[in-house]
């Protein structure tokens, strides 16, 4: 039977908006647990659970009408948004270790295979669905051998991967099928503390589930282990297996794309509505520039910087213990070209208060190449305002554009989790068998800290420190945990 309301008055007005915030907030208890950040990762994908049939317990009717008044619901929002959200599966194929190494005997002996597949769970958002697009977290799909997305519908189909972006933990992939739903996006700078939100994925496998919760804080940027940072923080269930899903708005846009959830006890020890998700506008704009090139651009001050500390505040005669003091400033950088000093201490960038040196690199790190930046600086303890231009930062350099000495070796910025572990430097992404800086003893995977032509802590600084091509070229290296010194000839 259908049921007309009553006419609008302030009081059911008053009791229309207590009935739907109490509704939406109602459906936040009904997931379990998150997972932790890791030191490495922000997140893991869900392990794939045995293939037994899970069995759901059913939830409660409420009534549709409550004293005369119809009970608010999300389900017409859901509708139109759950066909967008997807499982995501990845396949792997992993080394088998031994004791004794690669012996055949004893592998057949045992029956110690050379291989297993490792499977994992994640979720997905489709964002255009003409084109088959779809985003997730880099850590869902990071070194899979084959990844396939489960739609809402049922449809199985293998996804093509199209690029990622590690440092904020982005990916993008396209999926052959037809007749597809994608979310709209919302304008995720728009979003402020206490709005609801509904969080949507395929946690522990179980199936397709929704949360929800409000947005707790935004602009989150000092979680450990994770690269770039912008998050949202939520108390709506993000749990394993929802990386890669939607957070949505009430009217059904898609503000972020669900990354993690922390608790410090691990992922099995219950949601404690710590949860953290991708701005939807960073996570476009990281979209658009791996379909328009592959790779993602960055800008830079092109400065070394440290903490401002309490001797250094007192030195330079600030009124707060905040900040990030300029160390130094490379030639040619955006830095230079609009006055920066050594010394100057940056307080703000584009109006975002700026802690520290880490929270300054981090905010470097969300801008695009060219963007404009106003620095709010103090000056021998006077105020003073910068605007300038960034340049592209480098996100690889090949030895022999350093030094003949270093032929053969491709150089890369260190991972931006690892900067947040207190590592500092380059890493050696590769070197050539038999080539000059092989000869040396250099080795992929090493982390390069300095050199004889002095410290620094990016490929920038690392350029600029062999520019004078020094008479002998030592590099301080870390590898496997110890570092040492290695002459390169």
């Amino acid at each position: 039977m259908q049921h007309s309301s009553p006419p609008s008055t302030p009081r059911s007005s008053a009791r229309r908006t207590l009935l739907a915030l109490s509704a939406a907030a109602a459906f936040g208890g009904f997931a379990a647990t998150g997972m932790q950040l890791m030191l490495d990762r922000p997140a893991a994908a869900e392990p794939a659970p045995p293939a037994t049939a899970a069995t759901v317990p059913a939830a409660a009717a409420l009534p549709n009408v409550v004293n005369g008044t119809p009970m608010p619901s999300l389900a017409p929002m859901l509708k139109r948004v759950l066909p967008a959200v997807v499982s995501v599966n990845t396949e792997q194929r992993v080394r088998v270790n031994t004791p004794f190494g690669d012996d055949p005997v004893f592998r057949r002996m045992f029956g110690i295979p050379e291989e297993r597949i490792a499977r994992s769970l994640g979720s997905g958002v489709i964002v255009d669905a003409q084109r088959g697009l779809v985003l997730t977290n880099n850590h869902v799909v990071e070194n899979a051998d084959a990844v396939q997305v489960q739609l809402a519908d049922g449809r199985t189909v293998k996804a093509e991967f199209l690029g990622s972006d590690p440092d904020t933990d982005v990916a993008l992939m396209r999926i052959p099928a037809q007749n597809l739903v994608a979310i709209p996006l919302a304008n995720s700078d728009q979003l402020q503390i206490g709005d609801f939100v509904v969080a949507i994925g395929n946690p522990f496998g179980v199936g397709q589930t929704v949360t929800s919760g409000i947005v707790s804080a935004v602009g989150r940027n000092n979680l450990p282990g994770a690269g770039y940072q912008n998050f949202i923080q939520t108390d709506a269930s993000i749990n394993p297996g929802n990386s890669g899903g939607a957070l949505v708005n009430l009217n059904g846009e898609l503000v972020g794309i669900n990354t993690a959830s922390f608790n410090p006890r691990g992922s099995m020890a219950g949601n404690i509505g710590l949860g953290f998700a991708i701005p939807a506008n960073l996570a476009n704009s990281i979209k658009n520039q791996l379909l328009a090139g592959g790779v993602v651009r960055r800008g830079t001050l092109g400065i070394d910087s440290q903490d401002v500390d309490a001797r250094i505040a007192k030195g330079l005669g600030l009124a707060e213990t905040r900040g990030a003091v300029v160390t130094r400033v490379y030639p040619g950088s955006a830095a230079a070209d609009a006055g920066l000093r050594v010394g100057d201490v940056i307080l703000s960038a584009n109006g975002q208060a700026i802690a520290n040196a880490e929270a300054l690199r981090n905010f470097q790190g969300l801008q695009a190449p060219n963007a404009r930046v106003v620095l709010d600086v103090r000056r021998d303890g006077k105020p003073l305002q910068v605007t300038t231009g960034l340049h592209e930062a480098p996100k690889a350099l090949a030895g022999t554009q350093l030094d003949p000495r270093l032929t053969g070796a491709n150089f890369a910025e260190l991972p931006e989790s690892l900067r947040r572990q207190g590592l500092s430097g380059v890493l050696v992404e590769s070197v050539a068998r038999g080539s000059r800086a092989a000869q040396s003893g250099l080795r992929g995977g090493d982390v390069v800290l300095a050199s004889s032509g002095g410290e620094f802590s990016d490929l920038t600084g690392f350029r600029a420190a062999l520019q004078g091509t020094p008479e002998q070229l030592v590099l301080r290296v870390l590898r496997g945990g110890r570092s040492g010194t290695l002459l390169m000839r």
